[in-house]
């Protein structure tokens, strides 16, 4: 009988100097080295080689405002993107507890990218089985990692806001007694991995960017579009830690959903999935904010592209190894966190000591061939068209398209979850009820203490 491998507590990923140095030396060998070796489980986390948080604090050339805007990036997790995490977080939740079996079960990831990619890594690192359902209208680029990962993968009509129809899939898998569903989008693990991993890690940044002279020591608001909306959950530790921050979420203004019940397709890959999500705490969420995707992409475009990288620098005056940095760790949903970041900041009136978070979930490596389309459908990157982009995209991005989180607006959001979780998808109102209570997320919170104490028995110490 085979028995799943596991890798690192929560409190591991998120200190990863805490994990045997005999390890962690492995771990960060191998991350260049050999990828797909199981040892790279203990190279998920938000800190690099160096323990040191991986961040960039943003050029006010770039983002027009003067609050300091800043990102976490998701470029050197395994996979090179953050949704490693949390499928590692819910496939081993699912071990410990004994819903899963390794010998006898195939995982099935239901996603619109980033979390199938992160599934199927993570899956055959651990030992499993699996299969990965997304839209089949992402990038090709999605579609050729998984399967490099060795996982099969189910198209299901559609694009990213297209999750009705992956539902409807994997209901269908359902049915074989042998499968088990990993869902993103109601597992607690997803939200537990950003909670505690996260959370803390950008309470901890707070402190590291003061000691650089960027703000207070305190974060005034972090941004996070909503896909699984598992990264949006950070906010819900610094809210414990900095009462006055404001969570606020973002969707596509071409689907959107908590903004005023819209719906339609969209193409900013990995959010904006025209549904509330299971475990997102909507009650705690100070504003919803809607971004154009065109927009996300044109300003994918500036960054990626070397006419646009040489305008930042010529033009605006960016450091030339700044621009560098900047083309490596942006992918469509990292520019649309920052363009909510920036109509953050003109909504609530910051300053310069007022510092804002967000998260580039991936990078460039899986939208050359989105880039490649744009180029075509809107023509090739220039100075001139770099520097309109700037003006209009970044500097002049809009205050329309917000609604602040009155209980009002939050009572509505979470109404929202019946449609979704209770009519299709099996749960109860007395369960979608329970969540009202702030105890309810509390406590799996909670769990952190004990699912890392069950990864270590498993571990055998």
């Amino acid at each position: 009988m085979a028995k799943a491998i596991l890798g690192p507590t929560f409190e591991e990923m998120l200190h990863p100097q805490t994990i045997d140095p005999a390890i962690r030396q492995r771990a960060v060998q191998a991350l260049h080295d050999a990828p797909l070796d199981p040892i790279n489980l203990y190279n998920i986390t938000w800190r690099g080689a160096d323990n040191q948080i991986k961040y960039e604090v943003l050029p006010t050339a770039l983002t027009g405002v003067d609050a300091p805007i800043v990102v976490l990036y998701g470029r050197d997790f395994p996979t090179g993107a953050h949704k490693v995490g949390a499928a590692y977080s819910v496939l081993a939740e699912m071990l410990l507890f004994g819903q899963l079996d390794i010998d006898q079960h195939t995982v099935v990831w239901p996603s619109t990218g980033n979390y199938g990619i992160g599934g199927a890594w993570v899956g055959g690192r651990v030992g499993a089985k699996s299969i990965v359902v997304l839209p089949e209208g992402m990038s090709k680029e999605r579609f050729a990692r998984i399967e490099s990962y060795g996982a099969h993968v189910i198209k299901t009509p559609g694009v990213e806001s297209n999750v009705k129809e992956i539902y409807d899939k994997t209901w269908e898998l359902r049915r074989d007694p042998t499968i088990r569903i990993l869902n993103q989008f109601e597992q607690m693990g997803n939200y537990r991995f950003h909670y505690h991993v996260t959370g803390n890690t950008v309470v901890e940044l707070a402190e590291a960017l003061q000691s650089r002279g960027v703000g207070r020591g305190r974060v005034a608001a972090f941004c996070s579009a909503m896909g699984s909306a598992g990264t949006i959950a950070a906010g819900d530790r610094l809210k414990q830690v900095f009462p006055d921050c404001r969570v606020v979420g973002l969707e596509p203004v071409q689907c959107p959903t908590l903004f005023n019940n819209g719906y339609g397709g969209h193409d900013i890959q990995g959010i904006g999935d025209k549904h509330v999500t299971w475990i997102h705490n909507v009650l705690n969420m100070d504003a919803i904010m809607c971004l154009d995707d065109i927009e996300c992409k044109k300003g994918l475009q500036v960054l990626s592209s070397p006419a646009g990288q040489q305008s930042l620098v010529q033009r605006y005056g960016v450091p030339e190894e700044t621009v560098h940095q900047l083309a490596s760790i942006f992918g469509i949903s990292g520019v649309c966190n920052v363009l909510g970041a920036i109509k953050t900041a003109k909504h609530y009136q910051f300053g310069p000591q007022d510092v804002i978070v967000t998260i580039c979930t991936d990078a460039i490596d899986r939208y050359h061939s989105v880039m490649d389309d744009m180029a075509q459908t809107y023509g090739a990157m220039d100075d001139t068209r770099a520097a309109v982009y700037v003006e209009s995209i970044f500097h002049d991005q809009k205050t329309d398209w917000i609604k602040d989180g009155t209980p009002d607006m939050r009572r509505q959001w979470h109404n929202l979850k019946y449609y979704t979780w209770v009519e299709q998808q099996g749960k109860t109102v007395e369960e979608l009820d329970a969540q009202k209570n702030p105890d309810w997320w509390v406590k799996h919170q909670q769990l952190v203490p004990e699912m890392d104490a069950r990864i270590k028995a498993a571990r055998g110490g």
